[in-house]
């Protein structure tokens, strides 16, 4: 039976082997390195099944040997780790003015991190080109390091439903758009699978594998871009709400009397605690770098002006932080994004409004962090979803399949 929320366990129905291998896998991956016995004693496999199916796993080139190990009871055993040399798993972010690009291996060793200009222009087909002639260098780039493509993610700013149909990217302008298939046949139908999410979904992904909070079974990841959207996971998974909608707490009232929000209402958090409420005015994507370098080289000198409204800010977010650990009890919440360099300066406010407005005690155990993985979390979100994929049992095959 299936067990577990956040992998597979041996299974009982048609597809057993599959499933198993799988289990196998994530096993090795979680407990590398490790033997074949200690596969069978955790798993609850016999010991039959779980040397043909590690046979299967070196044949397909996902698992290797590593010598023996004498450290136990009786005979030396041989002992196993990871091996995913021949494959890559490609995560991409499309913001407004970048493009970032990340290959991991199986894993999860960064084998390349771009981030490219990108101008979405008139339309999404435009778009569409432009991100997909990325994507060929470096799907070309894999090819040549004879690495076979496992799968890829693209995160996205907007509304996106469970089937992966972009409904509304406002910063983009793009509506109703099918960018995976789209970017499939902008490809020429490039042979493995194409997903497309939300970036709050897909940072929090990378979070929850890659991150400082690595593991975390309830975990929040804000965004901190032009935007302020929220992915969660709950009881080890991704929530992506009935239609897949959920997570824009940027867009969640905290005053009715506060200033007016993109969306046009008053007093969102986005509007009071997004990076517009930062710099006091709605800048254009290829000025948010250089006035956030700004922001941070005026709070470092102690500019009254800056310190303060980074206070006022501060607080902002902690009362939407706040609203999260009542609901949710995450945890972490994780800042990303262009807040991670204003943390200093945010947290304090963020803290001290969890402090007063989180029912439970000592904030439910929550903490509120700054990511450590940068500008391209939603990007590595994307190949983080990949390797979930082969992890849930849609592994490669054999040798013959690689390139």
């Amino acid at each position: 039976m299936i067990t577990s929320t956040t992998g597979p366990q041996p299974a009982d129905f048609a597809d057993v082997r599959a499933t198993n291998l799988a289990v196998v896998l994530r096993f090795v991956r979680e407990h590398a390195p490790c033997s074949r016995a200690d596969i069978a004693a955790s798993t609850g496999l016999n010991k039959a099944t779980v040397s043909s199916l590690v046979a299967d796993l070196i044949d397909r080139r996902l698992v290797r040997e590593t010598g023996l190990t004498e450290n136990r009871v009786g005979r030396p055993a041989t002992m196993l780790v990871l091996d995913g040399s021949p494959y890559a798993a490609i995560g991409v972010e499309i913001n407004v003015d970048t493009v970032s690009a990340v290959a991991t291996d199986l894993a999860g060793e960064r084998l390349l991190t771009w981030r490219r200009s990108f101008s979405g222009g008139e339309s999404v087909n435009q778009g569409v080109a432009g991100v997909g002639a990325i994507i060929r260098r470096v799907v070309s780039r894999m090819a040549r390091e004879e690495r076979q493509v496992l799968g890829l993610a693209v995160a996205l700013p907007g509304l996106i439903d469970v089937q992966g149909i972009v409904r509304i990217a406002p910063n983009l302008g793009w509506h109703d758009a099918d960018i995976g298939g789209d970017l499939a046949k902008a490809l020429r139908d490039p042979g493995f699978p194409i997903q497309v999410d939300n970036d709050a979904n897909l940072g929090a992904l990378a979070e929850q594998r890659f991150g400082a909070h690595a593991g975390a079974s309830d975990l929040v990841y804000l965004t901190g871009e032009l935007g302020v959207g929220a992915g969660v996971i709950l009881d080890g998974r991704l929530r992506r709400g009935g239609r897949g909608y959920s997570g824009e707490i940027g867009h969640v009232q905290l005053d009715p009397e506060g200033p007016v929000c993109r969306c046009g209402r008053r007093g969102c958090l986005e509007a009071m605690a997004g990076i517009g409420a930062v710099l006091r005015r709605d800048p254009s994507p290829a000025e948010i770098q250089i006035e956030i370098e700004e922001v941070v080289r005026l709070a470092r000198a102690g500019d009254a002006g800056t310190l303060g409204t980074l206070g006022e800010v501060g607080r902002s977010l902690g009362r939407g932080v706040a609203i999260l650990a009542n609901l949710l009890n995450p945890e972490v919440v994780i800042l990303g994004g262009y807040y991670v360099p204003l943390a200093p300066w945010l947290l304090p406010g963020v803290h001290e409004e969890v402090g007063s407005r989180v029912i439970a005690a000592e904030a439910g155990g929550l903490q509120v962090v700054a990511s450590t993985l940068g500008y391209d979390a939603a990007a590595l979100g994307g190949a983080a979803r990949v390797l979930d994929s082969v992890d849930s049992g849609r592994l490669p095959g054999g040798l013959s399949r690689i390139p």
